[in-house]
């Protein structure tokens, strides 16, 4: 009995600090394009500190702005597709079924981080669609008195915690495949399969221990159903009732009501997927966002079955992509100023950031210095394979001089880079827009998984580097 009234003075006391971090953030935190633009603002004034001429960081933050249009767009598409699907009737008759697992508002919220991460480690697209659409499901049940904010921090911890140790991390993919490998980082790396990343046990006990410690600080820090704040209290309508489609009212109007040119479409979309699939790695195709996106957009036409209700369908969803749509041009401008502008010497900001770090590296500290720094750079240049492309030819370089684990090195990076996801709004936009919230009502909850996560991450990857030895890079 004395235990179990400690278990919930405890847990009391950590919905207690979640909420008064969630207040905080909600008081506090602004809106995250002006996050964005202060991130701008920051590396900006970093640059000219270096000596880098104005005109230079000028030119590099337009030219930058716009190098991210084609993720941009992959990213609208994300939440277009996700919103499109949802609102299909199948669709949301199999959402509402797995909806119906939690029985109260703290084990949903634990339920939504489980199936975020859990799907995160197969695509981390998937996993903040379908987490999203989950905490909507859920929403609807007014009985659980499930905390919104809390959901939709849980359905975030895919991209939070996980997504980079599983089979869509990008710098694992780029490192294992030679043809994508610049050769300015192949001729130092050589190839390292999956076998020496992903596949490692350590990798596993780092993946296993981020799951369970997650789902316990999702789910204390969950507040109670007396202090919960439900989607209306939000302002949010959960309901993805769609209105009645109109009947036609013209001759011309026909196809529009017909399945005919969805079925046409689908099936020249099948059999590129069909290509892609027997020509590349299951694993591959299926995580690339082109693949993705045009998976979900057809499904999304087939179960609407007729052109004018996926057509409104996916005006439903535009105005929700307007965040992703006006953000994410700064953060190329972010990237291009931090590597793109450079002092009297030649060198960018992100070169005296890696070399501040990497000067007092040893094979003792190289896990806690690489991570911190790979989390640090991130939370400016939050960017999984892009980012690799720009500290692999440093770190690893340094990894061969100290005779460290390169697998693990890669392993170093997925974790860390993972880290200040948590609080940087960058890939919580897509989840947000189809929750429909800002970022300062999930910044508060996951800020307490911050916390948590930064000194296990950093000590895990510490403690298990130790176990591993040096393997000379092998070349293609």
């Amino acid at each position: 009995m004395t235990v179990l009234k400690s278990v919930e003075v405890q847990e009391s006391r950590s919905a207690r600090f979640a909420i008064r971090c969630s207040n905080w953030a909600e008081r506090w935190f602004p809106d995250s394009w002006v996050f964005a633009a202060l991130a701008v603002l920051i590396v900006a004034l970093a640059a000219l500190a270096i000596g880098a001429p104005v005109s230079a960081t000028a030119k590099a933050f337009g030219d930058g702005y716009w190098s991210l249009i084609p993720f941009t767009m992959q990213m609208a598409f994300v939440v277009i597709g996700g919103y499109v699907v949802a609102s299909s009737a199948p669709a949301a008759k199999l959402i509402d079924r797995l909806a119906l697992v939690p029985k109260n508002g703290r084990s949903a919220v634990g339920w939504v981080a489980l199936i975020s991460m859990l799907t995160s480690l197969l695509n981390w697209g998937l996993s903040l669609v379908f987490a999203g659409l989950l905490v909507r499901a859920l929403a609807r049940r007014t009985e659980l008195k499930m905390d919104y904010r809390a959901a939709g921090a849980a359905g975030y911890l895919g991209l939070g915690a996980t997504w980079a140790l599983g089979l869509s991390s990008s710098a694992a993919q780029l490192q294992a495949n030679a043809a994508s490998l610049p050769p300015s980082i192949l001729s130092i790396t050589g190839v390292i399969p999956f076998t020496e990343t992903i596949f490692l046990w350590q990798s596993g006990v780092v993946l296993l221990a981020l799951i369970v410690v997650s789902l316990i600080v999702a789910y204390v820090t969950a507040p109670s159903a007396a202090s919960a704040r439900t989607a209306e209290e939000c302002g949010i309508d959960p309901s993805f009732t769609a209105p009645p489609t109109p009947k036609p009212t013209r001759p011309g109007e026909w196809l529009e009501h017909s399945p005919l040119l969805i079925l046409v479409m689908v099936a020249l979309a099948a059999g590129w997927l069909i290509n892609e699939f027997s020509t590349k790695p299951a694993i591959q195709a299926i995580s690339g966002l082109n693949t993705y996106n045009l998976l979900f957009i057809m499904l999304g036409a087939l179960l609407h079955w007729r052109p004018r209700s996926f057509l409104d369908a996916v005006a439903r969803a535009v105005p929700t992509t307007t965040g992703v749509l006006i953000q994410f041009p700064l953060y190329g401008s972010i990237a291009a100023i931090m590597t793109g502008v450079y002092d009297s010497q030649g060198h960018s900001v992100a070169h005296y950031i890696t070399t501040a770090f990497m000067q007092v590296a040893n094979h003792d500290t190289y896990a806690v210095l690489m991570g911190t720094y790979s989390a640090v750079l991130g939370f400016f240049m939050p960017s999984g394979g892009g980012k690799w492309i720009i500290e692999a030819p440093y770190v690893m370089m340094v990894a061969n001089d100290i005779g460290y684990h390169l697998g693990w090195a890669v392993q170093i990076y997925n974790a860390a880079e993972a880290l200040p996801n948590l609080i940087n709004p960058f890939y919580m936009l897509p989840l947000l827009g189809v929750l429909g919230l800002k970022a300062r009502d999930l910044i508060g909850f996951t800020f307490v998984q911050l916390i948590v996560h930064t000194p296990l991450v950093l000590f895990l990857l510490w403690l298990l580097g130790t176990t591993l030895t040096y393997t000379p890079p092998v070349m293609p």
